[in-house]
């Protein structure tokens, strides 16, 4: 990744963060990609990520990093798809784990959105990086729904309802021991890891607020099956905190239990969201893929 630095100077200070970083990166970058940085965690001010709207302050050193860029011409590809519903707005699939949702350096074939491209013929982009029709993501390895937006309109409105965070999102997941209370909440904060940068940590100095509501399904005798609802949308979200609970998920070799399943035993069962067409409230299931199924057998019989 591609590092930049710089120190706020005197004239600079007062200008919301977010405009003078698009301003620092020159022409073809826009506050909105600036955004994107910073909410995903590769902008620090003063070693502190903060919002855009921060005002910057003479003498503010910022650090950022830039993640390496999308590529420009993304390719339909004849990939079948698992689709849960569709219309003429937008799309939910069930991603099968494996399958990375946009393109990226050295991921250019083989992705949702390739395969999204082929089935629709055309896709809106987001203002922030040419990922068409794409407002959230799964990492690779977790399985389960995803809404691709189809047009511009409800490209706006779904990007709209996951800012505010009023889009309903339920997991199931597979972690290692006995989870002992039936309902909890794990909240910690997180932020980038502080020398793995494609790895997220809980950072109580200067990671972002993130909050993760948890209810046991069934206990095993060396595992628990669980049912999350990430308040918050953080990258790595649900894995890092299930490890600083003390229960990482079963098969996340990144996160500390390679053991249980070849993957994380991580799964986006529903979605739930505001038709940006109809206005109405809707929620699309994503049923277990075979492999959870057949980890979730194993730790009973275990």
């Amino acid at each position: 990744m591609e590092e930049i630095r710089f120190k706020v100077s005197p004239d600079e200070e007062g200008t919301r963060i977010d405009k003078l970083i698009a301003f620092k990166l020159g022409e073809g970058y826009s506050r909105t990609y600036a955004k994107f940085l910073m909410d995903n965690g590769f902008v620090l001010v003063g070693g502190k990520e903060v919002k855009p709207r921060y005002l910057a302050r003479e003498g503010d050193e910022v650090f950022i990093e830039l993640p390496p860029p999308d590529i420009t011409d993304v390719q339909p590809e004849n990939i079948p798809l698992d689709i849960i519903y569709e219309d003429e707005w937008l799309i939910v699939i069930n991603k099968p784990a494996g399958m990375i949702v946009h393109p990226g350096a050295g991921n250019k074939k083989g992705t949702l959105v390739s395969a999204v491209l082929y089935h629709c013929g055309k896709l809106p982009e987001a203002d922030e990086s040419l990922r068409p029709g794409i407002v959230h993501r799964l990492d690779k390895d977790t399985s389960g729904a995803i809404v691709v937006a189809k047009n511009e309109r409800a490209l706006r409105s779904l990007a709209k309802q996951f800012q505010k965070r009023v889009v309903k999102k339920r997991y199931v997941a597979l972690v290692k021991g006995k989870v002992e209370m039936d309902n909890g909440v794990v909240e910690a904060p997180l932020g980038r890891h502080a020398t793995d940068r494609k790895k997220m940590s809980v950072d109580l100095a200067r990671g972002r607020h993130a909050r993760t509501i948890y209810h046991v399904i069934q206990r095993f005798k060396k595992y628990t099956l669980l049912q999350l609802e990430p308040v918050t949308g953080r990258t790595h979200q649900i894995r890092v905190h299930m490890k600083h609970f003390g229960h990482p998920i079963a098969g996340d070799a990144q996160y500390g239990i390679p053991q249980g399943m070849e993957r994380q035993a991580l799964h986006a069962e529903m979605l739930g969201f505001t038709h940006p067409d109809t206005g109405k409230y809707v929620e699309f299931i994503a049923p277990l893929p075979d492999d959870l199924r057949e980890a979730i057998a194993k730790a009973k019989n275990e």
